[in-house]
C-alpha cells in the first residue's frame, strides 16, 4: 500500500479552504498512487481555534459530504479530522472515507490531552478496526497513539496500520522522532502520523508528520513547512515483526 499524508498550517476556521487543501491534496496523492490521505487533527475547524464546540457539525454535514465526493472522484480514501457533534455532546473526531466515498469508520478521541481539550470535548469509548485496501487498519488522534496500552490492543485485534491525525506542538518533539517509530516497531504496524506546521493561537506545531514502517523504520519525515509525504508500506518480515504481545509475562 502507499499512503500519503498532508502536513499544512491551520485552515483557521475557513473550512471552504480547509475543503480546498484537501481536495488539492487529494488530487495529487492519487496522481502518485497514494490508496489513503491522512489530514490533521481537527483539521475542518483548526485545532486551536475559540469556539469549536460552538462550531462543530454532524457526520451528514455539508464539508463532509463535499470531502467524501472529493475521496470518491480521487479514488482516494481521506482521513480527515473535525470537531463532531452529537447532540449535547462534542468529539474530537476523524472520519476515513473509503476510496468509493463510503464512510469506513467515525473514530472518536480517547486520551483528550490537557485541560482545554477536555473542556471542549466528551471521550470516545471505543477503538475499531476496519478493513482499507485489504488491510486492518485503525484511527487514533494524536495523544492517543503514545498510549502502548491502546496500540497493543488493535494490534492484538490484527491491526496492521494506523491512520493518526495530530496536532503536536513544541516542545514535545520526541513524539514525532522516538515515540510514533517505537509504538510502531514494538506493535509490528505502520502508522501515518500527520500533523500541522507553523502556529495557531499560542501553539507552535512542531511539523516533523512521518509514515513509519511495521519494523520501526521512517519511510518518510516532514521538515517545518507545508508537505506532502508519499510513502510505499512494505510487508511485514515475519522474522522481525515484534513478539512483545504474545512473550508478555503478566506479574501478579
Amino acid at each position: 500500500m502507499r499512503l500519503a499524508l498532508w502536513q499544512g498550517p491551520s485552515p483557521a476556521a475557513d473550512i471552504d479552504a480547509a475543503c480546498a487543501q484537501a481536495e488539492a491534496a487529494l488530487a495529487a496523492a492519487s496522481a502518485m498512487g497514494a490508496s489513503a490521505l491522512v489530514l490533521p487533527e481537527v483539521w475542518l475547524h483548526g485545532y486551536n481555534q475559540p469556539d469549536i464546540a460552538a462550531r462543530a457539525m454532524g457526520l451528514d454535514s455539508p464539508p463532509l459530504r463535499r470531502l467524501s465526493a472529493a475521496a470518491e472522484a480521487a479514488r482516494t480514501a481521506l482521513v480527515v479530522g473535525y470537531a463532531e457533534r452529537d447532540g449535547d455532546r462534542v468529539f474530537n473526531s476523524a472520519a476515513c472515507f473509503g476510496p468509493d466515498g463510503a464512510l469506513l469508520c467515525n473514530y472518536r478521541k480517547v486520551q483528550l490531552y490537557g485541560p482545554r481539550e477536555r473542556a471542549i470535548y466528551t471521550p470516545g469509548d471505543s477503538l475499531p478496526v476496519f478493513q482499507l485496501g485489504g488491510k486492518t487498519t485503525a484511527i487514533l488522534i494524536c495523544y492517543d497513539v503514545e498510549f502502548a496500552p491502546h496500540v497493543k490492543s488493535l494490534s492484538d485485534r490484527g491491526a496492521t496500520l494506523i491512520l493518526c491525525p495530530t496536532a503536536n506542538m513544541a516542545p514535545f518533539t520526541h513524539v514525532a522522532r522516538h515515540t510514533v517509530p517505537a509504538m510502531a516497531a514494538n506493535h509490528g504496524l505502520s502508522i501515518a502520523y500527520a500533523n500541522y506546521c507553523s502556529t495557531e493561537g499560542d501553539l507552535t506545531y512542531i511539523g516533523s508528520s512521518l509514515i513509519s514502517g511495521p519494523h520501526g523504520e521512517i519511510l518518510a519525515q516532514a521538515g517545518e513547512t507545508p508537505t506532502l509525504l508519499v510513502a510505499e508500506i512494505p510487508p511485514r518480515d515475519p522474522a522481525r515483526v515484534s513478539t512483545q504481545s504474545a512473550d508478555l509475562r503478566v506479574l501478579k
